[in-house]
């Protein structure tokens, strides 16, 4: 089977050589980066390494850069892509455990989970504020109920790559795939995986992001 590993990038420069290193070291060789509008040297820094970089000339968020990743990875005639972070807190050594059910053919679209383990230390205004509310919010929107609600780390089949299409460019896609799943019936499962945080990375969305992300989804709901 061809994995591939779409790599969102956005201002990741000092990071991204150390995780292409380490998913090529495991033998990931198939890796596609998208440099969403990074102010910073992520591009050339990516193309020094044997990945697939895409470049966005405009910050258009984490959304738009996973579709982007990921058609093109299809075009590559992918049949399992995994969505990775490029700000190096995901940690290679669980893709296995993400791309094994897919691999048996159990399910359409595996989604890690950072409470069914308790590695990830998960910073305390996530765990105890924005997460529980997150899932509220996802079941509202969504109609699945999960341990975990938006952790980026997944893993599609091929099915399921081309099946979800993904409108929302900034973090309201994270719910926007969960949908897709309900309304297209496809099979999914939860993980567990393990999320390093530390300072380089995206840390807290904040109260204004949530807020837009919210805003996002009620504006895609009335549009429907």
């Amino acid at each position: 089977m061809k994995i591939f590993i779409v790599i969102p990038a956005y201002n990741v420069a000092t990071v991204i050589t150390r995780v292409l290193r380490e998913l090529s070291e495991s033998g990931f060789d198939n890796v596609v980066v998208v440099d969403d509008g990074s102010s910073d040297n992520t591009y050339d820094t990516a193309k020094k390494s044997n990945a697939f970089v895409l470049k966005h000339f405009i910050n258009r968020g984490q959304g738009a850069a996973l579709q982007t990743g990921t058609t093109y990875a299809l075009n590559l005639g992918a049949d399992v892509i995994v969505h990775f972070d490029g700000d190096g807190q995901m940690q290679v050594a669980d893709i296995e455990t993400l791309i094994s059910p897919l691999v048996d053919n159990q399910v359409d679209i595996v989604l890690g989970s950072r409470y069914l383990h308790r590695k990830t230390k998960i910073p305390f205004i996530k765990r105890y504020i924005y997460f529980p509310i997150g899932k509220l919010v996802n079941l509202f929107f969504t109609g699945l109920w999960l341990t975990d609600a938006h952790c980026g780390f997944r893993a599609l089949n091929r099915h399921a790559a081309k099946t979800i299409q993904i409108r929302q460019d900034r973090m309201a896609h994270a719910s926007e795939i969960l949908e897709e799943i309900n309304i297209h019936s496809l099979r999914y499962k939860e993980v567990p995986v393990t999320i390093i945080y530390h300072k380089f990375g995206q840390g807290l969305l904040g109260i204004n992001g949530a807020l837009r992300t919210v805003a996002d989804l009620i504006k895609a709901k009335l549009l429907k």
